[in-house]
């Protein structure tokens, strides 16, 4: 839901502008382009990143915990929905299909990208890994969300955008899954692969047909 790429590059650059006088002496999209290899997708949390930014562009105005403070504070600021997201979710919402959500990450942060691309009222159920104290691809925390939901695994579709976490933790709790496609990631595992979100509604529309 939340284009991620988009977000981060709008949110790094927004950040170098702001602390410009402390990170003049790196170029902008060097700045930028090393936060990106460095966060790898998420996967590494914050504080690393920016200690390890701070070492190496040799930064002195700014600590890596200024930073971060910024980074938790503000990234909700700079969230970009994939196009055709709320026209997805009043479809799907439309269609009586139940909704939830499973983020991996922060507990404050992730409410607050969730708040600022307004789609919390769409979702039945959210879990947030730190709040849950169980993060994908744990299967409990799939297991979690089908028990709240009150369905069976192979009545329900997760969409997502990372291989592991996403659509191979998925296909082991036995749900069906739909690939995100994203321009540097393929899951050759996925059962449909999609380049938009408006195209969620056709496959859970003809799934609904042929069953």
């Amino acid at each position: 839901m939340l284009d991620r790429d988009s977000s981060i590059n709008i949110f790094v650059e927004n950040q170098y502008n702001k602390y410009y006088k402390a990170l003049q002496h790196i170029d902008k999209d060097l700045y930028i382009s090393r936060f990106i290899e460095l966060d790898n997708r998420g996967m590494v949390w914050k504080d690393k990143v920016y200690q390890q930014l701070v070492k190496e562009f040799a930064i002195m105005d700014l600590t890596w915990k200024e930073l971060l403070d910024d980074y938790i504070g503000r990234f909700c600021h700079s969230c970009k929905p994939f196009p055709s997201l709320h026209q997805m979710l009043n479809t799907l919402q439309n269609m009586n299909i139940k909704l939830g959500m499973i983020t991996n990450g922060k507990g404050t942060f992730q409410k607050d990208s969730i708040n600022a691309l307004e789609i919390d009222k769409y979702f039945s159920i959210i879990l947030i890994s730190e709040i849950e104290g169980i993060k994908k691809p744990n299967p409990q925390i799939f297991e979690k969300a089908l028990q709240h939901l009150q369905v069976q695994p192979n009545e329900c579709f997760f969409v997502g955008d990372h291989p592991e976490n996403d659509i191979n933790a998925a296909k082991r709790v036995g749900m069906q899954t739909i690939w995100k496609y994203t321009s540097d990631i393929t899951s050759g595992s996925a059962d449909f692969v999609i380049d938009h979100l408006n195209e969620i509604p056709i496959i859970i529309k003809n799934f609904q047909v042929s069953n």
